[in-house]
């Protein structure tokens, strides 16, 4: 496992406003604000690094976070990014009842992690809406979200490390774009090593190899993949 001192001066994540969660400094560019605002619901397109990614940024020193109908969450990949694992409710197969426990958590924690067990009505995402804002909590979603303030996606993606069938992986750089309502309506692109040979998330430096399309490693779950490295 990495130094934890080595995440902490690498990851550290980027100020904000009382009502924005934040962000590490890779991801900030692509937040209005530069973070995760209380009480809104945020989309991330089937990318797990990426959603955890933005978790780790907004839950800071002593906040607690949820994950909710995420039973394959590579927790490995979670700590390598910055998650506090002592601070990680799991409510990992809520089955149908899912809302109902994201309702019980919205006002004892600063940010929920979830995965619907299928597609969400608008009328109940406007309700859960409500009960974020009363709670002040954030809400990372892994698909789409009726109502969504900012959807986030990996647009071309390549592993680093992987021969002829052998070697090791090192690190994954991706395209990363967002886009949303209000503020956000432009769509914001950053290049960034998610992770790098540390664990790390980071923008790609002008000198190193170019984002190319096409993932070399799409076979492998994401979250498999970044749960392997973080543990290295």
């Amino acid at each position: 496992m990495f130094e934890s001192a080595l995440l902490r001066s690498t990851v550290a994540p980027a100020s904000s406003g009382d009502d924005l969660l934040p962000a590490l400094p890779a991801l900030a560019p692509l937040l209005p604000g530069g973070g995760l605002r209380r009480g809104t619901a945020v989309s991330v397109d089937g990318d797990t690094g990426l959603l955890l990614a933005l978790a780790a940024g907004a839950v800071a020193d002593d906040a607690w976070a949820a994950a909710i109908g995420m039973p394959d969450l590579g927790l490995c990949a979670a700590a390598g990014y910055g998650l506090d694992l002592g601070r990680l409710l799991l409510a990992d197969d809520p089955g149908p009842h899912w809302p109902e426990v994201v309702s019980a958590l919205a006002g004892a924690v600063g940010l929920i992690l979830l995965r619907p067990t299928g597609p969400v009505a608008p009328q109940l995402a406007a309700r859960l809406a409500a009960v974020l804002r009363r709670g002040g909590c954030a809400l990372l979603v892994a698909g789409p979200w009726p109502g969504a303030v900012l959807r986030l996606s990996v647009r071309a993606g390549r592993w680093f490390g992987l021969g002829e069938g052998y070697g090791q992986l090192r690190g994954r750089q991706v395209e990363v774009a967002a886009e949303g309502r209000g503020t956000a309506t432009r769509v914001r692109t950053a290049r960034l090593w998610l992770p790098d040979e540390h664990g790390v998330a980071r923008p790609i430096e002008a000198r190193e190899h170019p984002v190319e399309t096409g993932d070399r490693a799409a076979a492998v779950p994401t979250a498999a993949l970044v749960g392997g490295l973080a543990a290295m």
